[in-house]
């Protein structure tokens, strides 16, 4: 066989393009752990798992803010279809997860659009699906970001307890005060 024939005839692999981003991440090194600029393989049955806990996760971040098991990702085939995809799962129970505009409780799973933006806390990590038919396994290709992604998230209007906005009132040159519950992270 020649190599044409070989490389016509050659399986080509699903990979996730996953670009991560947090606001300190230079201060903190919280993605030390991960392995960057390298295509990793991951067999097809096994989840892919991210969160703090590196005996269980695969891709780990050193970050006390962040769940044991934050996420997870699972390669399957649509019923009835050649088409691989991918689920996200969220796995923490103190963070949702929001894959661009839905958000995900504990437990809850979605499939993982083609092109995406994934935040849970102050990370964001845009993901891109690379299609591909391997069934034995897939690549995930990792890279780091150093500007703010744009989210999806809708602007949302904050209502008082009262019911009356407060923009029917002028403000008298106050400025809005932040108040955060809990700051340790």
């Amino acid at each position: 066989m020649t190599s044409f024939e070989e490389a016509e005839t050659e399986e080509t692999v699903t990979c996730l393009h996953m670009t991560f981003y947090h606001p300190c991440q230079e201060d903190k090194m919280m993605f030390r752990c991960l392995n960057f600029c390298k295509r990793e393989q991951v067999r097809a049955g096994e989840m892919a798992k991210f969160g703090q806990d590196s005996n269980v996760c695969y891709y780990s971040f050193m970050d006390a803010c962040v769940s044991r098991i934050q996420f997870s990702l699972q390669l399957y085939r649509k019923l009835n279809s050649t088409e691989l995809c991918f689920e996200i799962k969220n796995m923490s129970k103190k963070t949702k997860l929001i894959v661009d505009h839905t958000e995900l409780g504990y437990l809850n799973k979605i499939d993982l659009p083609w092109k995406c933006i994934i935040c849970f806390g102050d990370y964001q990590i845009l993901a891109e699906t690379q299609e591909g038919e391997s069934m034995d396994y897939f690549e995930t290709h990792l890279a780091q970001a150093p500007i703010l992604q744009e989210r999806y998230l809708p602007s949302l209007q904050p209502v008082p307890e009262n019911g009356i906005s407060s923009s029917m009132f002028p403000s008298h040159g106050k400025s809005p005060i932040e108040i955060y519950e809990n700051k340790s992270c």
